[in-house]
């Protein structure tokens, strides 16, 4: 979600921090073993709690059968226990709690980990028999955090589109990222699609918005479509994006393929998760321990720091510990490499400090990467001594726990909320060029620290808001977006053009910078949601990634591509010091090791004079007057051209002051001391 314009306020809470009995060491939810079947669940609140044992996954499939009705027994730590000697697999599941008023209370339970359709009844797994083939095999890629470069994707728009090749039956589904060869409409040799695209792309990360279970479609509608930012089931997949969603274990092992796919092609998967609310207030949680699992403001009512309804407690120990061993779940159970968390600014820095420690201690858990977002949508309500990790708690979380930045990104194309603003690329360089020379060495001066260059999300778009193409558009020419978003058929606009330069620059800044560099899926291709910047339910055409418009805008895509390759060749751009050269101007340039950067925004060309004490600096010469030669330079990257390995530009020559560059007008290039 994106960050909010007014900073939202923390209540502290003076209350009984742990009010219940706690249970810290039980396993809860149900679990198959050698010796049987295992189902606890924890509800200390409840005078009797009843499981439920059925056939199918919901009352409306046929054939349908109550098999069984069991009183649980109580323990002291709270929770409620049952031991079967007979391996359960397959057998759905509820419960009923009576409560102290004597309701009854119906609920699936909050550790399932699976599920039938739509999650209302949970679904008692053997794991084991969920691992498709080849799967002990799976190993995460070896992609070091210099070199992890972030493709957001949605698993349904990755293949919605009826041009991509998928067929239809496996198009948004986790199985077409099984698909290695797919061409646009099919075509023999055709222009390649899904991840035959993505491997030419040449990215090292794929996030994938939410695919845990999430309650705003129906799994049995092939026709639903939502961004999945509101969970039911955290520890159980999607449905919808399955074969099958009213069998809870094919979900399992079609995601697992995904995952098992993605990794075979050397790209990592990237979780969103979304544990700082769930789809309604309503919730397993609540029903089964009411009061405890959702903050309240002081006055009683439900805090909604999230926009979504309801925040989730998490410094409450008892979530706090459902978030380390689901975190910690997904990337033992699914071999997930990396975390994306919503709204981390109504977590509180202890719980994603724990989540850490534990990731950590699993096989190759250090090289798993943590990262989200230091903000949150409103006022919220925490316990008294806890600190939130937005803005002013990131100093607590542990270095290896990163942040995107809004800073870079509002410094390069304009406030995220104010469409009509513009920033260093779309209309107001002077008013953004310091800002931009701090946002590429990842702000490390000590007046605008923000964190280690691994902590540092660089970007300009993602799935919040407008995409990068559509705001340069509003914000350049205003009404005219709808002409601006259509694509090149034949030569571009000179509007166009200039909106395409503006992407360029804004791509060369943030990939050349430090830090990690992120981009939402699509943006290589000039993505347009046509003006809709909160496309969350918008369906599948707005959404997806349009196959058409990649083969028509390879020139862009190119340029990325080249980008994409550099940094991966010179990955110490990552944590290299980024300084600026002076410039009398609008126009910025750094250096960064040997390499030298020149963005130039406005619409005249611009000369950049490199001191012979900046070659020195640069060749890790201290006397370059006591060379024989001066050093050699290479472009390494051109945005006036489209053949990035084609490049012919050179400098205006070297003398006694230093080198002089020539910088074209609105253009980003990239030079290399050899």
């Amino acid at each position: 979600m994106a960050d909010t314009q007014k900073a939202p306020v923390n209540f502290s809470l003076k209350q009984t921090p742990e009010p219940y009995t706690l249970c810290l060491d039980r396993p809860l939810g149900a679990v198959v073993t050698e010796q049987g079947t295992d189902v606890a669940l924890w509800a200390p609140t409840a005078k009797s709690v009843e499981l439920r044992l059925f056939s199918h996954g919901s009352a409306e499939e046929q054939d349908d059968q109550h098999i069984d009705s069991i009183a649980m027994t109580r323990q002291e730590d709270g929770s409620w226990t049952w031991h079967s000697d007979a391996n359960l697999h397959g057998t759905y599941y509820d419960f009923l709690l009576r409560m102290d008023n004597n309701n009854i209370q119906r609920s699936a339970d909050p550790w399932a980990r699976a599920a039938g359709v739509n999650g209302r009844r949970s679904m008692i797994v053997d794991l084991s028999q969920t691992n498709p083939q080849g799967w002990d095999e799976d190993t995460r890629p070896q992609t070091t955090t210099q070199k992890t470069m972030v493709w957001e994707a949605h698993v349904g728009s990755f293949s919605n589109d009826p041009h991509s090749g998928v067929p239809e039956q496996l198009r948004g589904k986790y199985l077409a990222f099984t698909l290695n060869n797919t061409t646009l409409d099919n075509q023999d040799n055709g222009f390649p699609t899904c991840m035959a695209y993505l491997r030419e792309l040449g990215v090292t990360a794929v996030q994938l918005l939410p695919f845990y279970d999430y309650g705003s479609v129906d799994e049995s509608d092939p026709d639903g479509f939502n961004w999945g930012y509101d969970p039911v089931n955290y520890n159980v997949p999607e449905g919808s994006y399955a074969t099958n969603p009213y069998d809870g274990a094919v979900r399992i092992t079609e995601c697992k393929q995904m995952i098992q796919a993605l990794h075979a092609a050397g790209i990592k998967v990237i979780m969103d998760v979304v544990y700082n609310h769930m789809f309604v207030k309503d919730n397993w949680f609540e029903r089964t321990v009411p009061g405890y699992f959702i903050r309240r403001l002081p006055g009683g009512d439900i805090a909604n720091g999230s926009g979504c309804g309801n925040d989730m407690f998490t410094e409450h120990r008892m979530f706090r510990r459902f978030m380390v061993e689901s975190v910690a779940y997904w990337a033992r159970e699914y071999h997930v490499d990396g975390f994306r968390f919503d709204l981390m600014g109504l977590i509180d820095t202890d719980t994603m400090n724990d989540i850490r420690a534990a990731l950590d201690v699993l096989p190759g858990g250090r090289d798993i990467i943590m990262y989200g977002e230091p903000w949150r949508a409103d006022d919220t309500a925490t316990l008294e001594g806890t600190l939130l990790a937005d803005k002013e708690g990131l100093d607590k979380l542990d270095p290896r726990i990163g942040h995107f930045c809004d800073t870079t990104r509002d410094a390069i194309k304009g406030h995220v909320f104010e469409v009509m603003n513009q920033g260093f690329v779309n209309g107001d360089a002077a008013g953004h060029k310091e800002a931009v020379a701090f946002a590429v060495d990842a702000w490390r001066t000590p007046d605008t620290w923000e964190g280690y260059a691994g902590q540092i999300i660089q970007y300009v778009s993602a799935h919040d808001d407008y995409t990068l193409w559509d705001k340069l558009c509003i914000s350049m020419y205003g009404e005219q977006i709808s002409d601006l978003t259509a694509l090149y058929e034949v030569e571009p606009s000179e509007a166009q053009q200039r909106v395409l330069e503006a992407n360029k620059i804004a791509a060369g800044l943030i990939w050349t910078a430090a830090g990690i560099p992120f981009m939402l899926a699509g943006e290589e291709i000039a993505k347009t949601k046509y003006g809709n910047h909160n496309s969350f339910d918008s369906g599948k055409k707005v959404n997806q990634m349009d196959w058409t418009r990649a083969q028509r805008m390879q020139h862009l895509t190119d340029y990325y591509k080249r980008l994409i390759e550099l940094r991966k060749d010179m990955p110490e751009w990552f944590s290299l010091a980024h300084e600026a050269v002076q410039t009398d101007g609008n126009h910025l340039a750094y250096r960064f090791g040997n390499c030298l950067a020149l963005a130039n925004p406005d619409n005249y060309e611009h000369m950049v004079q490199l001191g012979a004490d900046d070659e020195d600096i640069m060749s890790g010469s201290r006397k370059l007057s006591r060379r024989e030669e001066a050093p050699e330079w290479t472009c390494l990257l051109d945005s006036t051209v489209e053949n990035q390995h084609e490049i012919s530009c050179e400098t205006s020559g070297q003398g006694r002051q230093g080198r002089t560059f020539v910088l074209p007008a609105r253009s980003f290039r990239l030079w290399r001391m050899d």
